[in-house]
């Protein structure tokens, strides 16, 4: 074989790959083997060996259902490419003018599993502060950024998540009822802002707007948070307006062409 065929069929592998992974991610439900081969239109043969090879790879894994699904390592992957570090003076400026507005510390944060991870934040110039630093894990059915991310599923993705997950309490406002959080979720979902009424932490509340991709679905939330003790959530909703801005701002950044600078 020519070293030019075999660059070619090497070509196209490569980008057989891609867009598998591309379909993947952009699925608005998992996707069968078969679903990929028909979309693609790559024979069933080749889809299952191409699929091995990635699996094998780490970047995607097949659920119980047989569904071909996103792996950590995938997700990871999205994040480091949504927040490069090209973006960071950008990022930080946008949230730095928002904590300035809102005199509370803000930030991003990102779902992880059941979980969300800040993955940015600036901090108010308060003394009294709650130390969440970046990397930070924090439960989904509580916190704000959390609750918004829940409430963007399918009602019966939603049910599935609640009941499986353990609702723990963590405060005295923490919701502990499946059939009450899925209520908050609804009120979520209609209003597209997240709120964390001392659920989380007694003493703290928080709320989350989100920041969408350029098809209008959720990747990250941008949240604010402050002690009772200097606003009410009442106060910190005052800022929506804010905060909507800035997640608008943030969005605008992940829709920049890369070459653009």
């Amino acid at each position: 074989m020519s070293e030019s065929n075999t660059g070619r069929i090497k070509g196209s592998s490569i980008s057989r790959v891609m867009e598998i992974i591309e379909a993947v991610a952009l699925a608005k439900a998992a996707l069968s083997p078969a679903d990929l081969a028909f979309m693609l239109d790559i024979p069933k043969p080749s889809i299952h060996r191409l699929l091995q090879q990635i699996q094998a790879d780490g970047y995607l894994q097949t659920n119980m259902r047989g569904l071909v699904v996103p792996t950590a390592r995938l997700h990871k992957i999205a994040m480091g490419v949504i927040y490069a570090s090209r973006y960071k003076a950008l990022r930080q400026s946008i949230l730095r003018r928002l904590s300035s507005e809102l005199d509370e510390t803000c930030g991003i944060a990102m779902p992880d599993g059941i979980d969300m991870v800040y993955y940015d934040r600036v901090q108010s110039d308060w003394p009294l502060q709650l130390h969440l630093p970046e990397g930070a894990h924090v439960p989904m059915w509580c916190t704000a950024s959390g609750k918004l991310y829940l409430s963007t599923f399918s009602k019966s993705r939603r049910q599935q998540i609640l009941q499986n997950l353990a609702l723990k309490r963590l405060s005295k406002n923490t919701i502990t009822s499946a059939e009450q959080l899925e209520l908050e979720l609804l009120k979520i979902r209609s209003t597209e802002i997240g709120i964390d009424n001392e659920e989380f932490v007694e003493g703290m509340v928080a709320c989350a707007v989100p920041i969408k991709d350029a098809s209008g679905r959720l990747m990250a939330c941008l949240y604010a948070h402050a002690p009772t003790v200097r606003k009410s959530l009442a106060d910190l909703l005052r800022f929506q307006p804010n905060l909507q801005q800035a997640a608008a701002e943030l969005s605008s950044l992940v829709e920049e062409p890369l070459g653009e600078e």
